[in-house]
């Protein structure tokens, strides 16, 4: 039987992520109890970093350790993936050896070849492309303050990035509405914006697409791999802040999301962030018990 892998949210059904939300609530649920539940006893799961990261690292290890399972850190200058070594070797030898992998790297290409050739599961915790995980953490989020996140309208403010990617993705899943504000030369891919139809709209005005929001939604200016174009882009998403001027385009009970690492004074006020709309602390913390409803679906399904 074939591994089955978690590269972006089309890899499963929209009845099946939105079951994965509810069991995340429910994990979570039991963690807070202090029950302890454990079906990935003996699994092993192996973390290929070749990005720097803190939210995923220790969401992944601390629900790895809750499932009862021990996860495995590996980073380029520690393995022979650093030094050249075939993703497809890689991928045969490592998925012999442990009961899933988890991989965070630059090109998206790169994680499908590996999936390719593995035989164990394979979870994209980012890519340049994509970050399946994160919109996972942020659903939960959504679905705990307010329900089914069906016909609501989510703008995402900023760079057409992999965030942007993935929150098309879930307009998609989740059947709601995207209103994208992006600055010319920095929007998402077309074919990952045609294939979500009108569900998704975009447009250059991030009051334009604030309007009427039920969730703001934004990310860095400059992500990892593109530090030396901060100044320059520092120029291009003048007027893409998320402020309150922003915030009050949207509804009165708008919440606010960001997968964080968050630049104050940036692409968001401390204001809004620390606000009493932001969830952004939620968000994060849910990106333990995702993932542990995901690798539970991994790995015992």
């Amino acid at each position: 039987m074939n591994a089955r892998h978690f590269l972006t949210l089309l890899d499963f059904s929209p009845d099946e992520l939105r079951s994965l939300v509810t069991r995340a609530i429910e994990l979570k649920k039991w963690q807070r109890e202090g029950r302890i539940f454990e079906p990935l006893k003996n699994r092993v799961l192996a973390m290929v970093f070749e990005k720097s990261s803190t939210r995923t690292r220790v969401s992944f290890e601390t629900g790895m350790v809750q499932l009862g399972g021990h996860a495995m850190f590996l980073s380029p200058k520690d393995t022979q993936i650093g030094r050249g070594e075939p993703v497809e070797d890689s991928a045969r030898v490592l998925s012999r050896m442990v009961d899933a992998i988890m991989i965070r790297t630059f090109e998206h290409e790169k994680i499908v070849r590996f999936a390719k050739f593995s035989g164990a599961p394979v979870i994209n915790a980012l890519t340049d492309d994509y970050h399946p995980c994160q919109l996972l953490a942020d659903m939960q989020t959504w679905f705990e303050h307010r329900g089914d996140i069906r016909g609501a309208t989510v703008a995402f403010i900023g760079d057409g990035n992999n965030m942007c990617h993935s929150y098309i993705n879930a307009a998609r899943q989740f059947d709601f509405r995207l209103q994208i504000a992006a600055p010319e030369g920095y929007l998402p891919n077309p074919d990952i914006m045609a294939a979500a139809g009108d569900r998704v709209t975009l447009t250059h005005d991030p009051m334009e697409a604030a309007k009427n929001a039920d969730l703001i939604v934004t990310d860095v200016w400059a992500s990892m791999g593109q530090e030396e174009e901060q100044r320059e882009r520092e120029k291009v998403f003048t007027g893409y802040q998320v402020n309150t001027e922003l915030m009050a385009q949207a509804h009165k009970d708008a919440l606010f999301m960001h997968c964080l690492p968050a630049h104050r004074g940036e692409e968001v006020t401390a204001d809004i962030i620390d606000g009493p709309q932001s969830v952004v602390w939620d968000e994060a913390e849910n990106r333990l018990h995702a993932q542990k409803a995901l690798l539970e679906i991994l790995l015992t399904a």
